[in-house]
């Protein structure tokens, strides 16, 4: 009689109901509802309910979030492309690069950038994947060069790119996967700090974020010293 008691007692009991859970794409990425606006779900890196609006990755009104669905938060782009310049540089995707652009041959390992000489590329070609036009770069080079052939003992650029869509053996990433670009010299070391590219897009198609773990990680630091920073008292 009392286990019957206690069950029915249990079952009408008020169970608090998380409003978080995680991207199946990308499990690091929590989705935390928007409590003004029931439509519309926050995605974040910090497991805090409700987030902080300035260090949420944006807002998406579908799950999975599409490009059409999901707005970026622009403090947010800002704190990604300086996380970027800081420690793009140590990337281990990027170091590869940067050897293969030495290597005889030095085509890319296919892991999101190609290399250019420093000879600046034509900007007319078409948008086909790994031809020129597109990122619109600066002195670092830009996303918007040649891929290919690598440096032949001459300096020229990598590009630091998202892993969500690695391009073809030899080809460059869409200019939305491009992070930044940074400077290589003959030997393949890196020569100063990452660029960013201008042209990312946090949200594509193939995925939303595909940062290596090393970017990630720096990325998810710099955002909890930030939250921390908030929450101190003045």
């Amino acid at each position: 009689m009392m286990g019957s008691t206690f069950r029915n007692v249990a079952r009408h009991m008020a169970v608090p109901v998380r409003a978080m859970s995680s991207l199946s794409s990308n499990p690091k990425i929590k989705v935390v509802k928007n409590p003004r606006s029931p439509f519309t779900n926050y995605l974040s890196y910090l497991e805090k309910e409700p987030p902080d609006e300035r260090l949420a990755i944006g807002t998406t009104s579908e799950l999975p979030p599409t490009p059409q669905s999901f707005t970026e938060n622009k403090d947010f782009v800002k704190i990604l492309n300086e996380v970027i310049t800081e420690y793009g540089h140590q990337d281990e995707d990027l170091i590869n690069q940067a050897r293969a652009f030495a290597s005889p041959g030095g085509f890319n390992l296919g892991s999101g950038g190609a290399f250019f000489s420093q000879k600046r590329p034509n900007r007319g070609g078409s948008r086909k994947q790994g031809a020129g036009g597109g990122a619109g770069g600066d002195g670092a080079g830009g996303a918007s060069a040649q891929g290919g052939a690598g440096g032949g003992g001459r300096g020229g650029y990598v590009h630091l790119s998202d892993r969500r869509n690695p391009p073809d053996f030899g080809r460059i990433a869409w200019p939305e996967d491009i992070l930044g670009s940074v400077e290589v010299d003959g030997s393949g070391t890196i020569i100063g700090k990452v660029q960013p590219s201008g042209t990312y897009r946090i949200l594509t198609n193939e995925g939303i974020l595909g940062l290596s773990p090393f970017l990630q990680a720096k990325l998810v630091e710099r955002l909890k010293r930030e939250e921390a920073k908030q929450n101190s008292p003045s």
